[in-house]
């Protein structure tokens, strides 16, 4: 007869979130969406601050970035939102949007990636749809996921949940994520933090020390 163990429980912050099994998403830190959050300063700030140490951990550090399909390929209800959000009703009048090589699309210079960080393009509001980034996390030993970046109740929301629901710990970094609405950011911070871990980059910090 085998007895199976249940798996170990972390329950100390210091032990989530400790290097040997932490990861750090930057999510959508596009230029056009930087210069369009509230906060951009102390948002920007605070996020290279814990990208720093991160990195200087060995922690393995994920870029996001938005890369539009072709309008033929574009889901229509995808498509129909965005002429909602735009008022209009002519897909074909839809403005072009973080187009690849523009400086737009680019990482923002503040918290640009480095040489062993990984950048991956993905189409969608979820890290984990379209890419190979939960096989990278379970190939390297990952268990928990740090989120950062734009937008809070967009992209982190969504990534945030599939995490959760994929049984990483999932961490949010309430001050390395931001949106153009402030209640809107605020709220999602309250509803998060009932399914996930909200903490400062701060206390991050202080406990990797």
């Amino acid at each position: 007869m085998t007895h199976s163990k249940r798996p170990k429980i972390f329950t100390r912050l210091k032990d989530i979130i400790h290097p040997s099994h932490t990861a750090l998403v930057v999510w959508d830190v596009q230029k056009l969406l930087v210069d369009r959050i509230f906060n951009q300063e102390p948002f920007l700030r605070k996020s290279k601050a814990l990208i720093d140490t991160a990195r200087g951990l060995g922690l393995p550090i994920i870029y996001t970035k938005i890369v539009p399909l072709p309008l033929e390929y574009e889901s229509p209800f995808r498509t129909y939102m965005f002429m909602k959000r735009f008022k209009m009703d002519d897909p074909e009048k839809l403005p072009q949007f973080l187009v690849p090589g523009t400086p737009e699309a680019e990482i923002h210079k503040g918290v640009s990636p480095q040489n062993g960080d990984v950048v991956l393009d993905k189409h969608t509001a979820s890290i984990f749809i379209g890419t190979h980034f939960e096989q990278m996390m379970r190939t390297r030993g990952i268990q928990t996921i740090l989120f950062t970046g734009i937008s809070t109740e967009m992209g982190i929301a969504s990534s945030a949940r599939d995490s959760s629901n994929r049984g990483f710990y999932t961490v949010i970094v309430e001050d390395c994520v931001s949106s153009p609405d402030r209640e809107m950011h605020e709220l999602a911070l309250k509803i998060l933090n009932r399914i996930c871990i909200v903490s400062t980059s701060d206390r991050l910090i202080k406990e990797w020390e």
